[in-house]
């Protein structure tokens, strides 16, 4: 596994161009979050496609998501996003439903509790957040349950490492949630590399608390942002967003 990613990383290259985390709608790595914020009054239009092997034991089929993202201030990050729901998963088929009938939405925030080298040269930048950090059906603070399937609330610490005139970013976060069909508790962690000779594109491998990753993203005239993963090296997600900025 290691010299895979370490094959792949010299093959593909990458970017210091901060990462959008196209299956949260949110600044993060691939699955895993980060410390990393867009710039002050950005916002991203986004859309992906998720296999189910990334998705919630919820989802037993692959599905879509869309989301608004906007950062209001260098220290806070909003997003809205929605995940189309099928007829069949809700028990409608036998009404006559079929495909995609439904969505399932949430809230995510990002808030940047220390900028890197802040206070001292080494010193990583550390964010704290939260996504669907509560449900909507039956008891809105029972989170072991509903249907807040993308609970997830986290702390994350980042750190970029120049080699040269290379950097790498390291990325090390601590996630929990109490659901019940899938719990998070533990420890995830990622690597970067942003090497001179390509600027926007970004290589990511990553370990979410459950499965490794690898993909990459790149962003297209300034604009456009593109994003692929294959989770466990074998099942595709992947998308874009545009990003817009106001300042």
């Amino acid at each position: 596994m290691i010299k895979r990613i370490l094959i792949a990383l010299l093959f593909l290259g990458t970017t210091g161009v901060l990462s959008a985390q196209l299956t949260y709608g949110t600044t993060g790595l691939l699955h895993a979050p980060s410390a990393e914020m867009q710039k002050d009054k950005t916002v991203m239009v986004g859309a992906n496609f998720l296999h189910r092997e990334i998705t919630p034991p919820h989802w037993d089929y692959n599905t879509y998501n869309y989301y608004l993202n906007v950062t209001f201030f260098p220290w806070l990050e909003v997003a809205y996003t929605c995940t189309l729901v099928t007829a069949e998963s809700l028990g409608l088929k036998p009404y006559g439903y079929s495909g995609f009938t439904n969505q399932d939405r949430y809230f995510s925030v990002r808030l940047r509790a220390l900028k890197e080298g802040q206070f001292w040269k080494h010193m990583p930048a550390v964010v704290i957040g939260a996504s669907d950090p509560f449900t909507s059906s039956g008891d809105v603070f029972n989170t072991t349950s509903g249907n807040g399937y993308f609970s997830r609330f986290f702390i994350a610490a980042t750190k970029h490492i120049a080699i040269g005139k290379e950097e790498i970013g390291v990325h090390l976060s601590y996630l929990y949630n109490d659901r019940t069909d899938y719990r998070l508790n533990g420890v995830a962690a990622g690597i970067t590399y942003s090497p001179t000779f390509a600027p926007d594109l970004r290589v990511i491998a990553e370990w979410d608390t459950k499965d490794f990753a690898f993909g990459a993203t790149y962003l297209l005239f300034n604009h456009l942002h593109l994003q692929v993963e294959m989770q466990r090296m074998r099942y595709f997600t992947g998308g874009l967003a545009y990003k817009i900025y106001l300042k």
